[in-house]
């Protein structure tokens, strides 16, 4: 793998980037556009402020820690010393939105400790980058710090002014809720709960989950988030509507205890993405950067891929998960069925949900320790039979583990259920974690569970196997460290509206979706439905896009696994199948050439090794038009592109199927003019001739 590193470092204060003035210091982004100010409070307190190209964008907020059996550790410091460095590197992505990303900062790392006994001591990082900053507290190992117990992390976010939010209630077991779009003030997440279509749910206060975005009034984008959480609890950011301000509300368990540790530790990353165009935001590799390299070297049995699967048959009822019910799915007969499909249309994986025992008792019980078997098939699923007949036709068997929550009995089987998968040449598991998680009183993102879906990634690493979660913690850039973490869920899927109770997804999800939950990485969001009213399995259902936006979500919703999700019988002699054939999953670069939230997003897309461009746009429950410039195209080069757009009589709810495929010559001079239907959206592909 090619890596580029330059690397500048000097302790003490480099005056270009960083100022100082008693208990006060600052550092500059590389370009000078974005600054942190550090303080120490009249209570001796350490707070931080930012500024973006020279107006403040985060009012002085503070930082502290309450301990159990120990007295809290906020005020009354004194700066020992500081550092400050340069670092810049280019690193290369094993698979991603693009192969290299640059990693430039300026760090001021400011050493504190306690004026009086106990004197424990601590450090505050800070970097700046040029589209956002990083923070993180440092405590080196001390005689009178051991043991730890953190019942709250008191970070503080002021901001200036009631800003536009798009948010997700501080959910501690579930990401699985619609985005609300309020000012700062309205936020209310106390009304989001108790779901009836949520397996399991828990907001204990008016808090948000992350990443949580906003634009101020004079078009300012910030996104909140965290990058880097090992052995700690994800947070919640706790709202101050009044006062528009947030404070991290740490997920603990039943008995109050948020993080159990002991020094040295350092805290994750907490984020703040900042831009002057949406795109930005997307394009943005800070929560990456933030993490450490990769451990694992050469990850090339790792293959990007697209998918079939027998899955979305038992969302629409169709089939089932269990045997007993006498409709079971996940047959050799079937499996082959879906292998042979995947073989005609240039698609080389297969997901197999169902295949395993225990699907008669996986939810609703609450004693669902022993359920499942990882590696006994139900008598009707011949699995190596499978795993031969799809490697001879070029389709590979994707790996499916759903532990019904129960989390120690998915641990006692790893070695024996991953050894399986290696000794049969299977490189990916989807896991899943549906219903409260046993033990009793832990959260899915928690630390006791942060700590378990990292020791699943560790032990697939072992064995060659990549892992893509679902009822996931929320992605924190780990997959630049582990770059066997391709994808997961962690946001209301696709399959809401096989099933929802409240209508499913609505046509605005997904314009929302690329600046929020996509801001943490790689989304598994199983595009492509073709039959957008589900007949004639879910009369009272539907997919609420156009068949077009189907199509551009391959391009727009990032993952390295990606689904052509529908009945294949839903695909057969249809032209528009063609676009799902042709595009990629593994990108050597990105370009977000427009988009606002909550209304719209075009996103282009070069695929590696090929110099094809893919690009994708979609829009809200408004109709639009969309001019999409071809710039980044190689000058002087022809490509052949393929339209597939909504017809003009296409709507979202009305006329869904109505699309037309238009074909031209173009090259990096020529304007697009794309017409969007209600919900609906545009597919391109850009082929060099």
């Amino acid at each position: 793998m090619k890596q580029i590193v330059f690397k500048f470092l000097a302790i003490g204060l480099i005056l270009s980037s960083c100022s100082s003035s008693h208990d006060n210091y600052s550092v500059l982004s590389p370009s000078g556009n974005i600054k942190v100010d550090f303080a120490l409070t009249s209570e001796k307190q350490p707070s931080y402020s930012v500024s973006f190209n020279g107006k403040e964008l985060i009012k002085p907020s503070t930082l502290g820690f309450e301990f159990k059996n120990m007295e809290p550790l906020g005020k009354n410091l004194k700066v020992d010393s500081v550092r400050t460095r340069e670092f810049n590197e280019q690193w290369e992505m094993p698979w991603g939105e693009q192969r290299y990303v640059t990693n430039h900062y300026n760090e001021l790392k400011v050493f504190l400790s306690e004026k009086n006994e106990p004197k424990r001591h601590f450090s505050v990082v800070f970097r700046a980058f040029d589209d956002g900053i990083g923070f993180r507290y440092e405590f080196p190992k001390q005689e009178n710090m051991d043991s730890v117990i953190i019942t709250d992390e008191n970070t503080q976010f002021n901001l200036t002014g009631n800003h536009m939010c798009w948010w997700g209630p501080g959910d501690w077991d579930i990401y699985e809720h619609l985005y609300s779009t309020t000012r700062f003030s309205k936020i209310d997440a106390t009304k989001k709960r108790n779901h009836p279509d949520l397996a399991q749910t828990y907001i204990p206060e008016n808090a948000v989950n992350t990443p949580v975005t906003m634009k101020t009034d004079d078009g300012v984008y910030l996104s909140f988030h965290e990058a880097a959480v090992t052995n700690y609890a994800g947070i919640t950011l706790k709202v101050d509507t009044a006062n528009y301000a947030m404070q991290t509300e740490l997920v603990g368990n039943s008995a109050g205890i948020k993080v159990k540790t002991q020094t040295p530790f350092t805290s994750p990353w907490r984020t703040v993405q900042i831009a002057t165009r949406a795109g930005d935001l997307i394009e943005s590799k800070l929560i990456l950067n933030l993490n450490e390299p990769n451990k694992l070297g050469d990850v090339s049995w790792f293959k990007p891929t697209k998918y079939v699967g027998i899955w979305w048959e038992m969302h629409l009822g169709k089939s089932s998960w269990d045997l007993a019910s006498g409709k079971h799915g996940a047959t050799t007969a079937n499996a082959k069925r879906y292998i042979d499909f995947a073989a005609k249309n240039n698609i080389h994986g297969l997901l197999v949900e169902g295949w395993n025992t225990g699907w008669e008792h996986w939810i609703g019980f609450d004693d669902r320790e022993g359920v499942f078997d990882f590696v006994t098939p139900y008598p009707d699923y011949n699995l190596k039979e499978v795993v031969a007949y799809g490697r001879k036709k070029g389709v590979d068997l994707i790996m499916h583990h759903e532990t019904s929550a129960a989390p120690r009995t998915y641990e006692k089987q790893l070695d024996t259920a991953y050894a399986l998968m290696s000794s049969l040449g299977i490189h990916v598991v989807k896991t899943g974690y549906v219903g409260k998680i046993i033990p009793k009183g832990e959260y899915h993102h928690g630390q006791w569970m942060v700590n378990h879906y990292r020791h699943v990634l560790e032990t697939a690493a072992k064995y060659k196997i990549a892992v893509d979660a679902h009822e996931p913690f929320m992605a924190t850039g780990e997959r630049r460290t582990y770059p066997n973490a391709i994808s997961r869920e962690g946001l209301r899927g696709q399959e809401y509206n096989a099933w929802a109770s409240d209508g499913g997804n609505p046509p605005e999800h997904l314009t929302i979706v690329p600046f929020t939950r996509m801001l943490a990485g790689p989304i598994d969001f199983t595009p492509g439905i073709f039959d957008i009213k589900l007949k004639p399995y879910k009369p009272n259902n539907q997919v609420n896009t156009t068949l077009a936006q189907q199509l551009a979500l391959y391009v727009v919703i990032y993952s390295p696994v990606q689904m052509a999700a529908d009945l294949p019988e839903n695909y057969e002699n249809n032209p528009a199948f063609q676009f799902i054939r042709d595009v990629g999953v593994n990108w050597e670069q990105t370009k977000v050439l427009n988009g606002e939230i909550g209304d719209y997003v075009t996103i282009a897309r070069q695929e590696r090794g090929t110099n094809r461009w893919f690009v994708g746009a979609v829009t809200d429950e408004n109709a639009r038009e969309l001019n999409v410039k071809l710039d980044f195209l190689d000058a002087g080069k022809k490509y052949a592109a393929t339209l597939y757009l909504d017809a003009p009589d296409a709507d979202w709810n009305k006329n869904p199927t109505a699309y037309e495929i238009k074909k031209m010559e173009v090259d990096s001079n020529t304007e697009l003019n794309l017409k969007l239907a209600p919900g609906g959206g545009a597919a391109i592909s850009l082929f060099p001739l």
